[in-house]
C-alpha cells in the first residue's frame, strides 16, 4: 500500500436525529421484483430520521437522460426515483455512488430528493465521527477493477460515454452485467478491502469506525488501535435464504448503539 492523502467531506447530523440507517448494494433491476418491493416497504416503514444509501443501489445507471425514455428500463428507473422522492418527504436521504451507479447525476438526485455524498464522507453523529464509503476504492488487490475505476471516473471518459446514444449505452451496460454474472458463476474470489489503507483513512479522518458496502461480506472487522470496519449486507430477496440487512445507529441518552437488523425489524 502506498501512503496517500485522501480528502474527506464532512456532514454534521442535525440535533434532532436519533436513528440513522445505512444500506447498500441492492442492485435494483427489473428482473428482481422481490428485492425492489422489499426496498419500497423498508423506505415506507423505517423510523429512521435519515437513510444513507452507500452505493450500488441500482444495478446500472447509464445517465440521467435515460429517465426520459419509453423503454422498460426507463419506466423502472422513473418508478424507483418516485419511490425515493416519496421517502424523501419522510426521512433525510443521502446517496453515495457505487461502482455500478456512479453516473447517477445531479438531476436524478434532485428528482429523487436525495443529497449526493462524496466518497468518502465523515458523518458526525452523537459526538462521534463515522467514516462512510462505498468501499470499492479500498480494494487495492483487484488491480483490473482499480484500473477500470480510474478510467471511468475521469470527466473525459464520462463525457464521451454519455455522448453515445442511450440505446448503445444500455447495450454496453448489459454486456458488463453479463461479464459480472459469469465471474460470479465461475466462483472467482473478489478482492477484499485493504486493511492498512482502511486504517489510514480512519486515522486521517479522525474517525474510529468505517461503514461501507461493495464486498457483499457483511461483518465487523477490528483494525487494531480501537478502529473498526463495518461491512454492509447486499440485498437479494430471491436467493435462499434471502439476504437483506440494515445497519442502524441509534442515539439514546448521548450514547450511540449499533445494530444489524433484518428487514422485518428495521421499522
Amino acid at each position: 500500500m502506498t501512503a496517500t492523502t485522501t480528502r474527506y467531506a464532512e456532514l454534521h447530523a442535525p440535533a434532532h436525529w436519533r436513528v440513522v440507517d445505512f444500506i447498500s448494494d441492492l442492485h435494483l433491476q427489473v428482473s428482481e421484483p422481490q428485492t425492489v418491493q422489499a426496498w419500497k416497504d423498508y423506505l415506507t416503514h423505517t423510523r429512521a430520521d435519515a437513510v444513507f444509501l452507500l452505493g450500488d443501489i441500482f444495478e446500472v445507471w447509464v445517465g440521467d437522460d435515460g429517465l426520459a425514455g419509453d423503454d422498460e428500463d426507463a419506466r423502472f428507473e422513473r418508478e424507483c426515483i418516485e419511490v425515493l422522492s416519496s421517502a424523501g418527504r419522510q426521512h433525510a436521504l443521502f446517496l453515495m455512488h457505487g461502482n455500478r451507479d456512479f453516473l447517477l447525476g445531479v438531476e436524478a438526485a434532485r428528482r429523487a430528493a436525495c443529497t449526493l455524498l462524496d466518497d468518502p464522507t465523515v458523518l458526525t453523529f452523537g459526538d462521534r465521527r463515522w467514516l462512510l464509503s462505498h468501499g470499492d476504492a479500498l480494494c487495492l488487490d483487484d488491480r483490473d477493477y482499480m484500473a477500470f475505476r480510474a478510467q471511468v471516473r475521469t470527466p473525459a471518459w464520462q463525457q464521451a460515454f454519455l455522448a453515445q446514444p442511450l440505446s448503445q449505452r444500455r447495450r454496453i451496460a448489459r454486456g458488463l452485467r453479463q461479464q459480472s454474472e459469469e465471474r460470479k458463476r465461475s466462483g472467482s474470489d473478489y478482492a477484499d478491502v485493504d486493511a492498512p489503507l482502511a486504517r489510514q483513512w480512519l486515522q486521517q479522518a479522525q474517525a474510529t469506525e468505517l461503514i461501507h458496502g461493495h464486498t457483499h461480506k457483511p461483518a465487523d472487522h477490528a483494525l487494531d488501535d480501537g478502529l473498526l470496519r463495518r461491512v454492509l449486507s447486499d440485498w437479494d430477496l430471491q436467493t435462499r435464504p434471502p439476504r437483506a440487512e440494515v445497519l442502524r445507529l441509534q442515539l439514546t441518552g448521548g450514547e450511540v448503539s449499533v445494530q444489524r437488523l433484518p428487514l422485518d425489524q428495521a421499522h
